[in-house]
Protein backbone atom coordinates (compact mmCIF):
# COMPACT_ATOMS: atom_id res chain seq x y z
CA UNK A 1 0.00 0.00 0.00
CA UNK A 2 1.43 3.44 -0.85
CA UNK A 3 0.97 5.84 1.29
CA UNK A 4 0.89 9.97 0.43
CA UNK A 5 4.49 10.19 2.30
CA UNK A 6 5.72 7.32 -0.59
CA UNK A 7 3.91 9.19 -3.09
CA UNK A 8 5.74 12.39 -2.35
CA UNK A 9 9.27 10.85 -2.36
CA UNK A 10 8.50 9.32 -5.29
CA UNK A 11 7.68 12.21 -7.17
CA UNK A 12 10.55 14.18 -5.57
CA UNK A 13 12.46 11.47 -6.95
CA UNK A 14 11.44 11.77 -10.48
CA UNK A 15 12.04 15.66 -10.30
CA UNK A 16 15.46 14.97 -8.95
CA UNK A 17 15.02 17.54 -5.70
CA UNK A 18 14.82 16.56 -1.96
CA UNK A 19 11.91 17.18 0.18
CA UNK A 20 11.51 20.26 2.60
CA UNK A 21 9.80 19.30 5.47
CA UNK A 22 8.51 21.65 7.81
CA UNK A 23 7.44 20.92 11.75
CA UNK A 24 5.39 22.89 13.68
CA UNK A 25 2.77 22.16 16.90
CA UNK A 26 -0.56 21.63 16.63
CA UNK A 27 -2.65 24.28 18.47
CA UNK A 28 0.16 26.32 18.92
CA UNK A 29 -0.60 28.99 19.52
CA UNK A 30 -4.09 28.32 19.34
CA UNK A 31 -6.66 25.73 17.57
CA UNK A 32 -7.91 27.93 14.65
CA UNK A 33 -4.35 30.07 14.12
CA UNK A 34 -2.91 26.57 13.77
CA UNK A 35 -4.45 25.27 11.76
CA UNK A 36 -4.18 28.58 9.06
CA UNK A 37 -0.45 27.81 9.65
CA UNK A 38 -0.64 24.17 8.57
CA UNK A 39 -2.33 25.16 5.62
CA UNK A 40 -0.06 27.80 4.46
CA UNK A 41 2.71 25.41 4.59
CA UNK A 42 2.51 23.60 1.23
CA UNK A 43 1.54 26.91 -0.43
CA UNK A 44 4.49 28.27 0.81
CA UNK A 45 6.79 25.19 -0.27
CA UNK A 46 6.43 22.38 2.63
CA UNK A 47 6.78 18.71 0.66
CA UNK A 48 5.73 17.37 4.03
CA UNK A 49 4.02 18.21 7.04
CA UNK A 50 5.52 17.10 10.74
CA UNK A 51 2.76 17.95 13.11
CA UNK A 52 4.02 17.99 17.08
CA UNK A 53 1.31 15.94 19.78
CA UNK A 54 1.71 18.82 22.80
CA UNK A 55 2.81 16.70 25.86
CA UNK A 56 3.84 17.70 29.26
CA UNK A 57 7.21 16.12 29.36
CA UNK A 58 8.97 16.42 25.86
CA UNK A 59 12.50 15.22 26.88
CA UNK A 60 14.15 15.50 23.15
CA UNK A 61 12.79 18.95 22.99
CA UNK A 62 14.69 22.17 22.87
CA UNK A 63 13.11 25.37 25.10
CA UNK A 64 11.83 26.96 22.02
CA UNK A 65 9.60 23.56 20.93
CA UNK A 66 9.10 22.30 24.79
CA UNK A 67 7.22 26.19 24.92
CA UNK A 68 5.39 25.66 21.83
CA UNK A 69 3.60 22.07 23.44
CA UNK A 70 2.83 24.50 26.52
CA UNK A 71 1.19 27.13 24.70
CA UNK A 72 -0.62 24.22 22.77
CA UNK A 73 -1.85 23.01 26.47
CA UNK A 74 -2.58 25.94 28.19
CA UNK A 75 -5.39 26.57 25.25
CA UNK A 76 -6.88 23.16 25.72
CA UNK A 77 -4.90 21.24 22.98
CA UNK A 78 -5.27 17.19 23.37
CA UNK A 79 -4.64 14.44 20.95
CA UNK A 80 -8.02 14.08 20.18
CA UNK A 81 -8.13 17.70 19.09
CA UNK A 82 -4.55 17.20 17.19
CA UNK A 83 -6.91 14.47 14.75
CA UNK A 84 -9.17 16.69 14.49
CA UNK A 85 -7.00 19.68 13.04
CA UNK A 86 -5.47 17.14 10.36
CA UNK A 87 -9.10 16.42 9.26
CA UNK A 88 -9.45 19.92 8.69
CA UNK A 89 -6.40 19.92 6.67
CA UNK A 90 -7.90 17.31 4.73
CA UNK A 91 -11.20 19.11 4.01
CA UNK A 92 -8.96 21.50 1.71
CA UNK A 93 -5.75 19.23 1.23
CA UNK A 94 -5.85 15.13 0.06
CA UNK A 95 -2.04 15.42 -1.18
CA UNK A 96 0.46 16.95 1.55
CA UNK A 97 2.02 14.31 3.17
CA UNK A 98 1.30 14.50 6.86
CA UNK A 99 3.36 13.06 10.28
CA UNK A 100 2.51 13.38 13.96
CA UNK A 101 5.89 13.41 16.38
CA UNK A 102 5.73 13.11 19.61
CA UNK A 103 5.76 10.81 22.23
CA UNK A 104 4.12 7.87 23.51
CA UNK A 105 2.17 8.68 26.39
CA UNK A 106 -0.95 10.41 24.99
CA UNK A 107 -1.21 7.90 22.37
CA UNK A 108 -1.04 4.88 24.81
CA UNK A 109 -3.79 6.96 27.45
CA UNK A 110 -6.00 7.33 24.08
CA UNK A 111 -6.00 3.63 23.18
CA UNK A 112 -3.47 2.43 20.41
CA UNK A 113 -6.30 0.40 18.46
CA UNK A 114 -8.68 3.69 18.80
CA UNK A 115 -5.92 6.12 18.43
CA UNK A 116 -4.90 4.30 14.98
CA UNK A 117 -8.22 3.93 13.44
CA UNK A 118 -8.80 7.97 14.45
CA UNK A 119 -5.90 8.82 12.80
CA UNK A 120 -6.07 6.72 9.76
CA UNK A 121 -9.76 8.48 9.33
CA UNK A 122 -8.43 11.77 9.79
CA UNK A 123 -6.01 11.55 7.12
CA UNK A 124 -2.45 11.38 9.17
CA UNK A 125 -0.26 9.44 6.65
CA UNK A 126 3.07 8.77 9.58
CA UNK A 127 4.13 8.39 12.97
CA UNK A 128 7.49 9.91 14.45
CA UNK A 129 7.10 8.70 18.33
CA UNK A 130 10.99 9.43 19.83
CA UNK A 131 10.50 7.62 23.28
CA UNK A 132 9.59 4.24 21.87
CA UNK A 133 13.09 2.14 20.69
CA UNK A 134 12.59 -0.76 18.41
CA UNK A 135 12.77 -3.40 21.00
CA UNK A 136 8.97 -2.03 22.03
CA UNK A 137 7.67 -2.30 18.10
CA UNK A 138 4.87 -4.87 19.14
CA UNK A 139 3.78 -1.70 21.58
CA UNK A 140 2.63 1.04 18.30
CA UNK A 141 5.00 0.51 15.09
CA UNK A 142 3.79 -2.66 14.17
CA UNK A 143 0.01 -2.13 14.77
CA UNK A 144 0.68 1.05 12.93
CA UNK A 145 2.49 -0.45 9.54
CA UNK A 146 -0.81 -2.99 9.55
CA UNK A 147 -3.12 0.25 9.80
CA UNK A 148 -1.38 1.89 6.78
CA UNK A 149 0.71 4.00 8.41
CA UNK A 150 4.14 4.89 8.13
CA UNK A 151 6.34 4.51 10.93
CA UNK A 152 9.26 6.75 10.74
CA UNK A 153 11.79 5.98 12.92
CA UNK A 154 15.06 8.43 14.09
CA UNK A 155 19.00 7.44 13.33
CA UNK A 156 21.40 9.47 14.91
CA UNK A 157 25.53 10.61 14.97
CA UNK A 158 25.77 7.86 17.83
CA UNK A 159 23.71 4.97 16.06
CA UNK A 160 26.37 3.03 15.10
CA UNK A 161 26.32 0.19 12.03
CA UNK A 162 25.51 -2.44 14.71
CA UNK A 163 22.68 -0.63 15.67
CA UNK A 164 21.03 0.54 12.23
CA UNK A 165 19.42 -2.73 11.14
CA UNK A 166 17.33 -2.74 14.54
CA UNK A 167 16.24 0.98 13.78
CA UNK A 168 15.49 0.52 10.43
CA UNK A 169 13.88 -3.12 10.42
CA UNK A 170 9.97 -1.97 10.61
CA UNK A 171 10.90 2.15 9.33
CA UNK A 172 9.20 2.92 6.54
CA UNK A 173 8.08 5.99 4.68
CA UNK A 174 11.28 8.28 5.11
CA UNK A 175 14.55 8.00 7.84
CA UNK A 176 14.71 10.98 9.95
CA UNK A 177 18.41 11.33 10.61
CA UNK A 178 19.19 13.52 13.98
CA UNK A 179 22.00 15.70 12.56
CA UNK A 180 23.23 16.62 16.01
CA UNK A 181 23.92 14.91 19.17
CA UNK A 182 21.03 16.60 22.11
CA UNK A 183 18.02 18.65 21.56
CA UNK A 184 16.33 20.11 19.24
CA UNK A 185 17.33 23.74 18.49
CA UNK A 186 20.77 23.75 20.17
CA UNK A 187 23.47 23.97 17.54
CA UNK A 188 23.72 23.90 13.36
CA UNK A 189 24.22 20.49 11.33
CA UNK A 190 27.55 20.03 9.76
CA UNK A 191 26.54 19.17 5.86
CA UNK A 192 29.95 17.40 5.39
CA UNK A 193 29.36 15.23 8.64
CA UNK A 194 25.34 14.94 7.60
CA UNK A 195 27.08 13.73 3.83
CA UNK A 196 28.71 10.87 5.18
CA UNK A 197 26.29 9.54 7.48
CA UNK A 198 23.61 9.84 4.74
CA UNK A 199 25.59 7.80 2.12
CA UNK A 200 26.27 5.53 5.64
CA UNK A 201 22.54 5.07 6.28
CA UNK A 202 21.45 4.32 2.73
CA UNK A 203 24.22 1.16 2.33
CA UNK A 204 21.40 -1.07 5.20
CA UNK A 205 18.23 0.85 3.18
CA UNK A 206 16.27 2.07 0.32
CA UNK A 207 14.47 4.72 2.00
CA UNK A 208 14.58 8.32 1.64
CA UNK A 209 16.75 9.89 4.63
CA UNK A 210 15.47 13.46 5.37
CA UNK A 211 18.10 15.18 8.58
CA UNK A 212 16.44 17.49 10.64
CA UNK A 213 17.77 19.30 14.01
CA UNK A 214 20.31 22.54 12.99
CA UNK A 215 18.86 23.56 10.50
CA UNK A 216 18.03 27.67 10.59
CA UNK A 217 18.55 29.53 7.03
CA UNK A 218 18.04 29.26 3.40
CA UNK A 219 21.75 28.10 3.01
CA UNK A 220 21.80 25.55 5.91
CA UNK A 221 18.80 24.13 4.17
CA UNK A 222 20.39 24.22 0.90
CA UNK A 223 23.59 22.54 1.85
CA UNK A 224 21.89 19.73 3.85
CA UNK A 225 19.32 19.35 0.70
CA UNK A 226 22.11 18.79 -1.29
CA UNK A 227 23.61 15.81 1.05
CA UNK A 228 20.00 14.31 1.86
CA UNK A 229 16.65 13.44 0.53
CA UNK A 230 15.11 16.24 2.67
CA UNK A 231 15.68 18.65 5.04
CA UNK A 232 13.62 18.71 8.53
CA UNK A 233 12.87 22.65 10.03
CA UNK A 234 11.60 22.89 13.08
CA UNK A 235 12.56 25.38 15.43
CA UNK A 236 13.07 28.03 13.09
CA UNK A 237 9.53 27.97 12.17
CA UNK A 238 8.54 27.44 15.85
CA UNK A 239 10.87 30.52 17.25
CA UNK A 240 9.17 32.70 13.89
CA UNK A 241 5.80 32.24 15.54
CA UNK A 242 6.69 33.04 18.42
CA UNK A 243 8.26 36.22 17.95
CA UNK A 244 4.81 37.27 16.31
CA UNK A 245 2.95 36.51 19.46
CA UNK A 246 1.24 40.01 21.37
CA UNK A 247 2.81 40.09 24.92
CA UNK A 248 0.08 37.65 26.42
CA UNK A 249 1.07 34.92 23.82
CA UNK A 250 -1.40 35.38 21.74
CA UNK A 251 -1.42 35.07 17.79
CA UNK A 252 -1.69 38.59 15.98
CA UNK A 253 -2.44 39.68 12.51
CA UNK A 254 1.64 38.91 11.74
CA UNK A 255 1.91 34.79 13.08
CA UNK A 256 0.88 32.86 9.76
CA UNK A 257 2.45 35.24 7.67
CA UNK A 258 5.49 34.85 9.69
CA UNK A 259 5.47 31.12 9.45
CA UNK A 260 4.57 30.97 5.34
CA UNK A 261 7.34 33.57 4.89
CA UNK A 262 10.37 31.72 6.73
CA UNK A 263 8.70 28.79 5.06
CA UNK A 264 9.12 29.91 1.49
CA UNK A 265 12.95 31.05 2.21
CA UNK A 266 13.81 27.84 3.80
CA UNK A 267 12.00 26.23 0.52
CA UNK A 268 13.62 28.13 -2.09
CA UNK A 269 17.25 27.33 -0.22
CA UNK A 270 15.78 23.30 -0.61
CA UNK A 271 15.12 23.48 -4.06
CA UNK A 272 18.65 25.47 -5.13
CA UNK A 273 20.40 22.25 -4.03
CA UNK A 274 22.81 20.56 -6.29
CA UNK A 275 21.60 17.04 -6.01
CA UNK A 276 24.90 15.13 -4.87
CA UNK A 277 26.51 11.74 -4.82
CA UNK A 278 24.46 11.10 -1.78
CA UNK A 279 21.68 9.39 -4.20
Amino acid sequence: MTTRIDARFAKLAKEGRSAFVTYVMAGDPDPATSLEIIKALPKAGADVIELGIPFTDPMADGPSIQAAGLRALEVGMTLKKTLELVASLRKDDNTTPLVLMGYYNPIYIYGVDKFLADAKSAGVDGLIIVDLPPEEDTELCVPALKAGLNFIRLATPTTDDKRLPAVLANTSGFVYYVSITGITGAAAADSKAVGEAVARIKRHTELPVCVGFGIRTPDAARAIAERANGAVVGTALVDALRASLDAEGRATAKTVDAVAELTASLAQGVRAAKKQAAE
